[in-house]
């Protein structure tokens, strides 16, 4: 059988496609640009729809202020990695303004998804990786999470590298495209474990096994060595505070609830209608309409797949398809919980085999059908942006005005007297203490990083405040502090000490 990527240029060059054209220079433009149009499109749909004035959400609060001066650091715990926190610091660092971190996040992924794109160059022709770009851009999440400091999208860029730079290498050999390949095998391979090390094993489980069947020596060297140089930060760190990898592993799970066998498929179907979080993941499933690409999704990779075995060229295909389902695996049946962007990586791994699908069935039938045929992706298609594009304002709307609830809060803090250096404890008092300027602390839960007692001597020297959600109880150390009620909030301001 012949090789994937071989057979898959030796089919353009009997078609006469764009590589039997000129060489040189203006050839690899020309290959570059369908790429490059749809990266810079990518980036200004995001400036577009999601508003660059939106607020920081809860978890990019979390890692942007492990590298500002201006808002002291919130608790960081147990499954979350440094990578999006070295991602935003060269901005993050000395700005404070939302708006320039969102351009900033905005054009360095659109840069991603161009390079992601390129590193399959050679693989498929340029109008699949194109389109493959296109579906996993114009995709709800990708859109709303690209310009947020957030780990899923750059994992999902990471994957795309890997996994198309190591078909590249176990194609090339020794030569110099070949030693190319192998670098950005370990750049791709660093980028995930930088973000979430956890997801680069998984994600790169089939890609280990075919390098070992293969014997390809020097890729799993680059392969391990871009894994271990990403996850030696998280290593050490684990070590250092949690008294090793297994204690810090096992703190994750508990964390996101016991990981084990827990079928989570419906879970992430709730939360395909635009929930950041569906945690615990009840309520109705969002309209059919929405929920149809995603059941479809799977249908036409598997459709990708049989192309790509009938034209003799499988490894291509088959290997993002293998790596896709592996990345998949732990948010569909071992996690409690939801989140659409967890799945990010699978989907920009699964969007090669679907676009290779797409442009099967729009060649599809005799000539007289072929127009048919046509119509009925190109109608798919339209579909297919339209519910991604509803979902997208929706869930922007709702964030927005979340955020800005948070704002509010915090100016009426700010009125009674709390502001930096102070302390604020108890319901969402990460995203709130952030707003206000403020340190946040829990003496239980997930983010557990003090004590009541510490609490109380903390209100002696500086502004406390303790915040407690609809239907709560008030800590019982606050039980004598002044109540304010500030949007469905319960506020007790501790008494100047």
């Amino acid at each position: 059988m012949a090789d994937g990527a071989n057979a898959t240029l030796a089919g353009r060059r009997v078609r006469g496609g764009e590589e039997a054209g000129a060489s040189g220079a203006p050839r690899r433009l020309r290959g570059a640009a369908p790429a490059a149009a749809v990266a810079a499109v990518f980036t200004l749909a995001q400036l577009v729809f999601v508003h660059p004035a939106m607020g920081l959400g809860w978890d990019e609060i979390v890692y942007v202020s492990q590298v500002t001066t201006h808002h002291p650091a919130a608790f960081f715990s147990a499954p979350r990695a440094r990578g999006v926190s070295l991602l935003v610091a060269p901005l993050a660092s000395w700005s404070a303004s939302t708006e320039l971190l969102r351009v900033y996040l905005a054009l360095l992924s659109g840069l991603g998804l161009y390079l992601g794109l390129r590193a399959w160059k050679g693989l498929f022709p340029s109008r699949v990786l194109a389109t493959a770009g296109a579906f996993f851009a114009t995709l709800w999440v990708t859109l709303f999470y690209g310009p947020q400091a957030m780990p899923n999208y750059w994992v999902a860029i990471g994957a795309l590298i890997t996994v198309g730079c190591a078909l590249r290498a176990l194609r090339a050999g020794r030569g110099r495209s070949g030693r190319a390949a192998l670098c950005g095998v370990a750049a791709g391979a660093l980028l995930m474990a930088l973000m979430r090390p956890t997801d680069a094993v998984w994600v790169t489980l089939p890609l280990l096994a075919l390098v070992l069947v293969r014997r390809h020596w020097p890729l799993l060297l680059v392969l391990a060595g871009g894994l271990a140089a990403g996850g030696v930060e998280w290593v050490i760190e684990a070590h250092a505070w949690y008294g090793g990898l297994g204690e810090r592993l096992a703190r994750a799970s508990e964390i996101q609830g016991g990981l084990g066998w827990n079928i989570a498929v419906d879970d992430q179907m709730r939360s395909l209608g635009g929930r950041g979080l569906c945690r615990p993941c009840t309520g109705a499933m969002p309209h059919p309409v929405v929920t149809a690409w995603w059941l479809l999704l799977p249908v036409v990779a598997v459709l990708g797949v049989s192309v790509a075995v009938r034209a003799r060229r499988a490894t291509a295909t088959l290997v993002p398809f293998a790596c896709a389902v592996t990345a998949a695996v732990p948010y569909l049946f071992l996690i409690g919980y939801a989140a659409p962007r967890f799945l990010q990586p699978a989907y920009a791994l699964l969007a090669v085999p679907v676009a290779d699908a797409l442009w099967h069935l729009a060649g599809a039938g005799r000539d007289r059908w072929r127009p048919v045929a046509a119509t009925l992706v190109a109608l798919a298609v339209a579909g297919h942006l339209a519910v991604q594009f509803s979902v997208l304002v929706g869930t922007v709307d709702r964030n927005v005005e979340s955020r800005e609830d948070w704002a509010r809060v915090a100016g009426e803090l700010h009125r009674l007297g709390v502001r930096p250096p102070c302390l604020l404890t108890g319901h969402e008092s990460i995203p709130v203490g952030y707003y206000t300027g403020c340190s946040s602390g829990s003496v239980s839960g997930n983010n557990e990083n003090t004590t009541a007692a510490e609490i109380v001597d903390t209100a002696r020297r500086i502004p406390v405040a303790a915040l407690t959600g609809p239907g709560g109880t008030p800590p019982g150390y606050a039980r004598d502090w002044t109540p304010h009620r500030i949007t469905d909030l319960e506020i007790r301001v501790a008494p100047p000490g």
